[in-house]
């Protein structure tokens, strides 16, 4: 790994002991060899095939005193050893980043990604990137918000933000879209000392390019009440106008009530309630960590242009669990993300790992998404734990877009991931991952359950070099059924 530093590269071995260290550039190439008795993922006509996956990559870490930042780019080549089978190139790209423009006050965001998503939810539903699948396709995402926050005089403090997202989409006939949100909030105190007060406004216009442009308006004011230091309560009240159901906007009346409770550091609870034009919304968020132990459970029924869409700006839950869990040990948040992806390399545990696969719409749905994520950490053994419950619908029913929703005008999905690593030795883990996932629509026809077994034993074979072989069974019944059996061994190569 290399480190620049006021403009001087060295090796991290190099540096001395308490320079700064603002940037981290860690280029890689992976190779992986797969061999698969089903690479077309058939229930009939099963053909076998060699896979030959080779992946350069870079990953950089930005801490300075304006810019913090993470950018992970790799570009995919996959050789198939059956000569009908075209080869083929993937991107895959997860960044995020703050720039501090004006001193503490001035900011700008900035993410993207890039990742194969499934079509449809209904459709087959592959493991890995390299199988031949046409329900896959490459997805782009990519975000910049600049923002400004302070405060006006000694009791009310802003922060107003613009938002413009960009989504887009390789496969025919599907829907990119683009999203435009502009928010301003201010928080004030009173004469007592307990009870503040918010007003809020915001814009948001989501026009899909094979569907149509929805737009919302909203306005609402609100009353809060510390009865603790621990314990905070809040209620607001204000006016909506949208046009997820009807040709032009409509007005309607909102309201909500809220909660917050910290009763320490390792604990933190967030619950809200919201009465909106479509119905009931809700946020509940929990976070609870031991000395070996991290949960997380949240449940959010909102309006989405994507669902199920993994959050841009993150590393996957389990990297976002550890995190967390890795804050007592290690308070600095650049020397504890480098902890954490030792922790995951060493153990051979992906980041982010994906429970419930997310599918392309073509329009606004309404969904409810639950997530519950668990991490025991011991002296030799990791288990971690993520589970998923998803139900979404359309809500723009005006839309003449074409998507899973016209086939089902509901779309449930349920899931967990459990994996189990033991460090056999200092360099060397063995790791066990099984998995389900569940999707069911209207009709029992379109019902489809995978399962997924992999074991695996990881290690390092050089100072720079992390190796892995391993085995997988996976079972799709339903709608799309298919056995598929994979040996695979990979060789990542770090300079």
């Amino acid at each position: 790994m290399f480190m620049v530093s006021g403009g001087i590269y060295a090796q991290e071995s190099g540096l001395e002991s308490g320079s700064v260290r603002t940037v981290s550039i860690e280029p890689r190439v992976s190779v992986t060899e797969t061999v698969t008795d089903n690479v077309n993922l058939s229930s009939v006509g099963k053909k076998s095939a060699l896979i030959t996956e080779v992946s350069p990559g870079i990953r950089m870490n930005i801490a300075g005193a304006r810019l913090k930042g993470y950018f992970d780019y790799a570009l995919n080549q996959i050789l198939y050893s059956q000569a009908a089978l075209p080869n083929r190139s993937q991107n895959a790209l997860n960044t995020f980043g703050t720039l501090e423009a004006i001193d503490n006050w001035a900011f700008i965001d900035l993410s993207g990604s890039i990742s194969q998503q499934s079509v449809s939810a209904f459709g087959t539903q592959s493991i890995d990137n390299a199988s031949v699948n046409a329900n896959r396709t490459e997805v782009s995402n990519y975000r910049i918000s600049p923002y400004v926050r302070g405060r006006l005089g000694d009791w009310v403090s802003y922060d107003a933000r613009y938002s413009r997202a960009v989504t887009n989409t390789d496969a025919a006939g599907t829907s990119g879209f683009t999203m435009v949100d502009g928010f301003a909030n201010f928080k004030g105190d009173s004469a007592f000392t307990k009870l503040g007060w918010s007003a809020d406004v915001s814009q948001q216009r989501v026009d899909f390019k094979a569907g149509r442009a929805t737009e919302a308006d909203r306005f609402s004011l609100g009353l809060s009440y510390s009865i603790s230091p621990q314990l905070r309560v809040s209620a607001n009240a204000g006016r909506e106008a949208n046009n997820y159901t009807t040709f032009d906007k409509q007005n309607f009346d909102t309201s909500g009530v809220g909660v917050n409770w910290s009763p320490s550091d390792m604990t933190k609870l967030s619950a809200s309630r919201d009465r909106r034009s479509f119905g009931s919304a809700h946020r509940l968020s929990f976070e609870h960590r031991t000395a070996r132990t991290a949960w997380r459970f949240s449940d959010i029924k909102d309006a989405s242009a994507t669902p199920n869409q993994t959050v841009v700006g993150s590393l996957g839950s389990i990297y976002d669990l550890l995190y967390s869990q890795f804050e007592s040990l290690e308070p600095n948040p650049t020397a504890r993300a480098q902890l954490v992806n030792a922790f995951l390399l060493a153990n051979g545990i992906s980041p982010n790992a994906v429970v419930v696969r997310s599918f392309l719409t073509s329009a606004l749905s309404l969904q409810r998404r639950q997530d519950l994520s668990f991490a025991l950490l011991g002296v030799r053994d990791t288990i971690t734990f993520i589970a998923t419950k998803s139900e979404s619908a359309r809500l723009d029913t005006v839309s003449t877009g074409v998507d899973d929703f016209n086939r089902s005008n509901v779309v449930r999905q349920r899931g967990f991931s459990v994996n189990y690593a033991h460090r056999l030795t200092p360099d060397f883990s063995l790791g066990v991952l099984a998995s389900q996932q569940k999707t069911s629509g209207v009709s029992s026809l379109q019902d489809n359950t995978i399962r997924f077994l992999n074991v695996s034993i990881t290690g390092k074979v050089g100072k720079q070099a992390t190796a892995s072989v391993g085995v997988r069974h996976v079972i799709s019944r339903g709608a799309s059924p298919y056995v598929e059996n994979a040996i695979t061994g990979n060789l990542i190569v770090r300079f």
